[in-house]
């Protein structure tokens, strides 16, 4: 998974990703302080594969893996090539989703680009010229296939849907909020348009607010925008999760625990990032190597196998598979093996969330 983080300067954008990634991004009270995007890279805390690296002591442990895009600063006009508009735009592009920092707290020390704090405007600014870059687009494909009609009707559907797409975008609505049936929902996937990318809203708060979050009226500002986008939130605080991002495993608990949170930024952000895009893990595990793989929610065995080598997924014979919590249960492959709990897969078989795999294959 690859997350864009994007908000306008000075919105706490850059210090929430050196505190998510500590890849030590610039971080400044000035806009336009991240010109090129940053990119961290981190781990995805995974306790399945913590307990089968204690059973198997394996030489190699791999994680699946996150990447998060520290994207530069947005203003008015970026649509229009505006301040670094363009490779904004072109960074966001390359993204699987987008994690949109909201400043949601009070602080005139830090100064804010319109000059006063406003997350509805804010969101609106950066929505619209993600908007207007997706209506550009349109109008282009729109001129290919009225020219396709000429000739072949058969692309009237699509005419009708990309003139409806575009009237949606028109009253300053996202893609994402577009009411779709299911070929629309499929032509959405297959159309690389900016605001139909999934969005995590991220409310960042004081650290004095973040207990009492739902309180706070700019984060319900947020909210509202988000479900009326079908988007996600997150409460969040930057200043925090900087200041626990370097200790160690044992204070960072404490430290949460005394604030009434169970589970850091990055964990939450991950779980939402899984549940967004429709992600989920399996795991092989043996004395060379431990490891997991990121797939989608219903992808089949054979497709799977393929996310390790193609040479699996080709010659394909079947999948033995038991799930984390009848091996942790057992204890053992060959206790589950005995309890009846390591099953036999075969082509049709759909993968689930925390199956371990040995695969069987044959080219």
């Amino acid at each position: 998974m690859k997350l864009g983080m994007v908000g306008l300067p000075n919105v706490g954008k850059s210090t929430l990703f050196n505190a998510l990634t500590n890849a030590g991004a610039q971080s400044a009270n000035y806009p336009f302080c991240t010109i090129e995007p940053n990119v961290g890279i981190v781990s995805v805390p995974d306790y399945r594969l913590d307990f089968l690296k204690e059973m198997y002591h394996p030489a190699k442990f791999t994680p699946a893996v996150l990447e998060f895009v520290d994207i530069a600063g947005l203003v008015k006009g970026a649509s229009k090539g505006e301040g670094l508009g363009n490779k904004f735009l072109a960074d966001i592009r390359e993204t699987d989703a987008i994690v949109h920092v909201v400043r949601c707290f009070d602080n005139t020390d830090i100064i804010h680009v319109d000059g006063n704090i406003n997350p509805g405007r804010d969101i609106e600014t950066i929505n619209l010229e993600l908007i207007f870059a997706d209506m550009e687009m349109l109008d282009r494909r729109i001129d290919r296939v009225k020219k396709l009609l000429k000739g072949d009707k058969k692309n009237a559907d699509e005419l009708v849907l990309l003139e409806d797409l575009k009237k949606h975008l028109e009253e300053g609505k996202t893609a994402r909020s577009y009411g779709a049936d299911n070929f629309n929902a499929e032509f959405l996937k297959t159309t690389p348009l900016l605001s139909a990318k999934p969005v995590i809203y991220a409310a960042n708060m004081s650290d004095t607010e973040i207990g009492k979050y739902s309180e706070n009226s700019y984060y319900k500002a947020v909210k509202a925008i988000a479900d009326d986008e079908n988007a996600v939130i997150l409460p969040i605080c930057a200043e925090i999760e900087a200041e626990i991002s370097d200790m160690d495993p044992e204070d960072k608990a404490l430290f949460l625990d005394e604030l009434g949170m169970v589970n850091t930024g990055l964990e939450r952000i991950i779980k939402i990032g899984y549940d967004t895009l429709g992600q989920i893990s399996f795991l092989t595990a043996g004395e060379d190597e431990c490891r997991a793989w990121t797939i989608t929610k219903g992808t089949k065995a054979p497709q799977a196998a393929g996310k390790i080598h193609t040479d699996f997924e080709r010659g394909f014979i079947r999948a033995e598979i038991v799930s984390y919590e009848d091996l942790h249960s057992s204890g053992s492959i060959p206790a589950a093996r005995e309890k009846g709990l390591l099953r036999l897969e075969g082509k049709d078989y759909v993968m689930q969330d925390g199956d371990i795999v040995h695969f069987r294959f044959n080219v």
